[in-house]
Formats: structure tokens, C-alpha cells, sequence
């Protein structure tokens, strides 16, 4: 345990650090040199590269990856579970030019919010509720006009492996609004990075992109599609994580919902 939170505490160094200096060059080059936006790019790209080799090597957190082919050729939307910081680095690699969309309090921020909105960040203002839907709708439009994917945590936030869901109303609206395809994504990263968590803890975070829902489907119909492709496949990857043996401390209530999925998966072979 004192091992892996020294570890984790370089690991932490390491990324603010790391993110601090880059979000002010390319904050700056944002405003000082627009047209080397491609330039401002790979310095994202090396961004993720780095926090990718970082988790490796200093905390033992290995990505895999898995279903990059069921991403369609155009413009789509990437709809993904949200455990941990650790999707951001998972997802990007795989989009093509992504288009995240961000809490506005994160764009707000000096430099970083520059550098982020440069990379075609899409803001959207919690505080405003539904009233910021026809805003963020504008901008994902716009993203996807220039050819990017769109990607959107439909739960808005970091949960704890197995927590209840949460969905929210956003990405049924864009979904209705954008008319393309929805790639659903699974993952187990908060085992190993949990939300808010000082401590990091080493193994193998995987993430997979799922069939697409093709557009067309009433909403309703849609977000229980969605949600029953994630939750169904981010609860077989997790169990079978655990199965597998895992490093962390298991809380009470973890344990109790990794019973539950066992007794199911007894009831159903």
C-alpha cells in the first residue's frame, strides 16, 4: 500500500505538471499562432501518448483497447461509460479528431480552457440545466460538420465501478437532434483508477467500443439500447476483472454488487 501511493503520488506529479506546461503552450499557440493547429494537435496527441506511458511505468496500469472497428467511417457520436481520467487517454487514439464535450468551469480555466476549446472542446453549462442544451447542440453540430466524432459521457460524471447508473436527458437530445450513429463504450477503469481516488493500483483497464445504434430510434428505444449495452458489457468486463484477481482493497459494497453479478451469471449457465 505505501508503495503504490508513493508510486501514485509521482504519477500525479507527473500528469499536473506535464498537463500545466503543455496547456500553456498550447493555450498561447491558440491565440498567438491559429494556423498550426495541426502543430497544437500532436502536442495533444504526445499529451496522451505521455499519461499513457506515465500509468504504464510508474503505477502499472496497462490500456487495452478492443472494437475500434465498430466505429463507422464519418461523423458519429462516441457515448462512453465514465469511471476515471483514464477514458479520455483510452477513447482518444481510436477517434480520428475528437470532440469532447467538457463541463464549462473546465473551459473557464486560463490557457487550459484556450488550448481546449482550440481542440474543438464543446462546452456545456451544468449550472444552466436543461437551458444549456440548445447551446451545446450547436456546438456539436458544428463539430461533427467538420468531420469530428463527438464524444459525450451520458452520466455526466466519474461512477464507481457497479454504481447505479445515471444517464442524463444530453445525449438522448443530440441523438434525436444529429441523426447519426451512437457508439456505445464499456470499460473497467475505476477499478484501477477510482474517482478521486490518491491512490492508484496496477492491471490491465480495458475499454471497448460497442456496436453502433444506428439513428432513427425513438428516443426512448434508444437510450434503453444504450444503457443496456454498457451496463451489460461494463458488468461482464468487471466481473471478469475480479475473477481475474485484482489489486485494490475491495469495499463492502463492491463486494456485495461482484456477489450479485456472480449469483446472476450462476442463475444464467
Amino acid at each position: 500500500m505505501i508503495v503504490q501511493a508513493i508510486r501514485s503520488a509521482v504519477f500525479y506529479l507527473l500528469f499536473f505538471a506535464h498537463t500545466i506546461i503543455l496547456a500553456i503552450i498550447i493555450g498561447l499557440m491558440s491565440r498567438l499562432t491559429p494556423n498550426l493547429k495541426s502543430v497544437g494537435w500532436s502536442l495533444a496527441q504526445y499529451w496522451n501518448s505521455a499519461n499513457l506511458f506515465f500509468l504504464r511505468w510508474i503505477v502499472g496500469i496497462r490500456t487495452e483497447v478492443t472494437g475500434a472497428e465498430n466505429i463507422p467511417a464519418g461523423g458519429c457520436i462516441i457515448g462512453a461509460k465514465h469511471q476515471s481520467d483514464w477514458d479520455i487517454f483510452a477513447v482518444l487514439p481510436h477517434v480520428g479528431h475528437p470532440a469532447f464535450i467538457a463541463k464549462k468551469e473546465l473551459l473557464d480555466i486560463p490557457l487550459f480552457g484556450w488550448a481546449a476549446r482550440w481542440m474543438d472542446t464543446i462546452s456545456v453549462d451544468r449550472k444552466k440545466g436543461k437551458d444549456a442544451l440548445p447551446a451545446m447542440m450547436d456546438e456539436a453540430r458544428a463539430a461533427l460538420g467538420k468531420g469530428c466524432r463527438v464524444i459525450i459521457f451520458p452520466e455526466g460524471t466519474r461512477r464507481a465501478p457497479l454504481d447505479t447508473p445515471a444517464y442524463r436527458s444530453g445525449i438522448v437530445r443530440m441523438y434525436l437532434a444529429m441523426d447519426v450513429p451512437v457508439v456505445p463504450v464499456a470499460l473497467t477503469s475505476g477499478l484501477y483508477w477510482g474517482r478521486n481516488s490518491p491512490v492508484l493500483w496496477p492491471g490491465t483497464a480495458r475499454a471497448k467500443f460497442l456496436e453502433p445504434i444506428p439513428p432513427g430510434l425513438p428516443g426512448d428505444e434508444f437510450l434503453k439500447t444504450l444503457i443496456a449495452r454498457i451496463e451489460t458489457e461494463t458488468d461482464a468486463m468487471v466481473l471478469e476483472d475480479a475473477r481475474k484477481g485484482l489489486a485494490r482493497p475491495i469495499s463492502p459494497r463492491l463486494r456485495a454488487r461482484l456477489n450479485e453479478l456472480e449469483a446472476k451469471s450462476g442463475a444464467s449457465s
